[in-house]
């Protein structure tokens, strides 16, 4: 059983999904005080791994942050069609550009910290206005803005799964800011053999073990796909090559471990792909197989969280106990 860290730090999220920036959170000292997400099978997934929780289901546009005015901290997973390849890049072209709306809820609730996910394609050339427009945004409003080119497998992770987090900090908080940094130190991640051969056997699978073997690399980023397009597979052909060389068939998931006479590359299930994402066994995600893959494809890793929000928790306590010792 996963116990919740207490604090007396808060936070409220947006695009919250199936809990992996929120799990990150929750480990590293946030207390939810509200998470919104408009997909149901993440609302449902949210709910049942933290029934006190409290997730509003909706439209983050239809959201105020105002009754959470002074909160440590606003976080989201911001939506990546907009920055990434195969979502054209459309950037504030794309109705899923969610950017404004995020700088509207840090007008309306001025959180001491922001701190919002999104894909490596945010970095691009072609968005550098829009990211100097998104700082000027929020220094204006009093922030320190800086983002961040973090790979999940520098934070144990077994995949790649390069990620870009924006964070924004009060300025008076602000100079006791890092970002993290590798946590494996130089130790490198585990394969996609040794992360899954627990679950492979299951089954009792008489070839799990020289799969494993076979599988000795860390996993290509997983592509959850959205509504518009994408389904329980492992993403185009580009990636399904590319566990094809890790002996894993990429074209569908499987509903149970392979069988023991299972012959061939195995089929992921959505619980091999929530661990291979940094999810820990005990949190459910919910829904049917196709929701619930999206769900763990779009997912931020929570030990990347984790390792984000420690910093900004750092830098947020550390400013209090010097104002504390100031005052005494």
């Amino acid at each position: 059983m996963i116990i919740p860290n207490t604090s007396s730090l808060t936070c409220v999220e947006i695009c919250a999904g199936a809990g992996g920036q929120a799990l990150g959170l929750e480990q590293a000292g946030f207390e939810a005080k509200a998470l919104v997400e408009i997909d149901k099978h993440a609302c449902e997934t949210l709910r049942y791994n933290r029934p006190g929780w409290n997730v509003i289901e909706g439209d983050v546009r239809n959201f105020s942050a105002e009754p959470y005015k002074g909160v440590d901290l606003l976080a989201g997973g911001v939506p990546c069609p907009p920055f990434s390849k195969a979502g054209k890049q459309l950037g504030p072209g794309d109705d899923r550009d969610l950017f404004p709306e995020a700088l509207r809820l840090v007008r309306e609730c001025q959180p001491k910290a922001v701190m919002l996910e999104n894909v490596r394609g945010f970095l691009d050339a072609v968005f550098s206005d829009y990211r100097l427009e998104l700082k000027a945004a929020l220094n204006n409003m009093g922030y320190q803005t800086s983002w961040h080119l973090l790979n999940a497998s520098d934070f144990g992770v077994p995949q790649l799964r390069p990620r870009v987090v924006v964070v924004a900090i009060q300025k008076q908080f602000a100079c006791d800011f890092l970002p993290p940094i590798p946590l494996t130190d130089g130790i490198p991640p585990k394969t996609v053999g040794e992360t899954l051969i627990d679950l492979m056997l299951e089954n009792g699978w008489e070839g799990a073990l020289a799969w494993a073997a076979q599988a000795n690399d860390i996993a290509p980023t997983l592509v959850g796909g959205s509504k518009k397009h994408g389904g329980a597979d492992l993403g185009p052909t580009r990636a399904r090559k590319a566990w094809a060389s890790l002996g894993v068939e990429g074209r569908t998931l499987a509903d149970a471990p392979p069988p023991k006479n299972h012959t061939g590359m195995p089929r992921l299930t959505v619980k091999m792909a929530a661990r291979i994402q940094g999810f820990p066994d005990e949190w459910i995600i919910r829904g049917r197989k196709t929701a619930a893959y999206r769900q763990v494809g779009n997912a931020f890793p929570p030990p990347v969280a984790k390792a984000v929000a420690d910093k900004i928790r750092f830098a947020l306590v550390s400013a209090k106990d010097i104002r504390k010792k100031q005052n005494q």
